[in-house]
């Protein structure tokens, strides 16, 4: 027996250069990584403590299958307080991380050729989980030269009587951008027009910088978004794997009921967890936050600097998306040459899509003394 036996799909799969790339960086000692998007911090300690103890309290089984009624409550509430937005208990459903989330979401939405319109760069699981559920994903391409925002005029082009849903992500990985207000009731309008399903990923909502604001898209077309999020960014929870979808009560009855053959519920004490670091947000989150500002601002300051990049405002998300046209490279070959070179692994802009090379994502997720040292051994380098 061989892989033949395998999903014709994947017998031969295309190259995944996200995976690949963090696949190289598990094996690798003495280099600079500035590819995963995973926060160096450990959780916060009142987090852990707070799970470790329900757990030695008997909190070790199944919760409701939609997640512990307390914590979608403390979803509702944070949504309340944060954004005077009001959501039932029943609009919510807690998730093993938002991935999960998103992909039991279009799975209950799609039907096979249904079209779900991606504006690019973007994080690349997007395109695979429409096609896990069937759909087919349609791309928009950023442009460069107004800083890759997403366009609703753009996504309106896209739109065709298969087309069922939007995605997009803000702030946004890997642009750095925040769409404002103006932009986001473009995109809402549009939504409602053509009664599409908007899915919201807010994963880096915590993450603007200075002067600029995050507004949940459900504020201009609530019955028509789909709010994915979930801790594993601004609470420093990757490893614990939840997250959550919060919108329309048919959407997440449907979402639930995919999720009964996938995984049931999300685990138990993470759900804990999740909702100790919510009812404690804003004092465990802005320290977290804080350090991220600084070590973006200090990248923004000195990357352009360097005579063969240059950079973008960040508004918002913890990375730096970096222009390397000027050394004639590829992004993948520029990738390869940089980790070569100067032990410094970033990921290339082609693994958030085609307009994305030419561009490199520097994640800030190492120290300042870190990102130090890179920027410094990238100012040694010419191409």
């Amino acid at each position: 027996m061989d892989n033949s036996i395998l999903s014709k799909a994947y017998q031969q799969p295309q190259t995944n250069i996200l995976a690949s790339v963090c696949a190289l960086a598990a094996k690798m000692d003495d280099v600079i990584d500035l590819s995963v998007g995973d926060p160096n911090f450990t959780t916060p300690q009142p987090i852990i403590t707070a799970a470790f103890k329900t757990a030695q309290a008997g909190m070790t089984h199944y919760t409701a299958a939609e997640g512990l009624p307390e914590l979608r409550q403390a979803i509702c509430d944070f949504y309340h307080t944060k954004y005077q937005l009001d959501f039932g208990p029943d609009q919510v459903l807690v998730t093993v991380g938002a991935e999960h989330a998103l992909f039991i979401a279009l799975e209950a939405l799609l039907d096979p050729g249904d079209e779900v319109i991606i504006p690019e760069p973007c994080f690349s699981p997007y395109l695979e989980q429409v096609k896990l559920a069937n759909g087919t994903p349609v791309v928009v391409d950023g442009k460069a030269a107004d800083g890759f925002k997403i366009d609703a005029g753009e996504i309106a082009k896209k739109i065709t009587p298969k087309t069922k849903a939007i995605i997009i992500n803000t702030p946004n990985n890997p642009s750095g951008n925040v769409m404002t207000k103006e932009e986001e009731k473009a995109l809402a309008d549009l939504a409602v027009k053509h009664d599409l399903v908007i899915f919201s990923d807010e994963i880096y909502s915590d993450y603007v910088m200075p002067g600029k604001q995050f507004t949940p898209l459900a504020k201009f077309a609530p019955d028509n978004t789909v709010i994915v999020s979930g801790m594993s960014k601004s609470f420093a929870m990757t490893g614990w794997r939840i997250g959550y979808l919060v919108g329309p009560d048919w959407l997440i009855r449907a979402a639930n009921d995919v999720n009964d053959a996938v995984t049931f519920s999300a685990p138990t004490m993470s759900q804990e967890a999740a909702l100790y670091g919510l009812q404690h947000h804003d004092e465990l989150v802005a320290p977290i936050v804080a350090t991220f500002q600084k070590r973006l601002n200090y990248l923004q300051e000195e990357l352009p600097k360097i005579s063969w990049l240059d950079v973008s405002p960040v508004e918002g998300s913890i990375y730096v998306f970096a222009d390397i046209r000027a050394t004639g490279l590829s992004s993948v070959d520029f990738a390869d040459q940089l980790l070569k070179k100067a032990g410094i692994l970033v990921v290339p802009g082609l693994a958030f899509g085609k307009c994305g090379e030419g561009f490199v994502r520097i994640a800030a997720t190492q120290p300042l003394d870190k990102l130090e040292a890179a920027v410094n051994k990238m100012k040694k380098l010419t191409w």
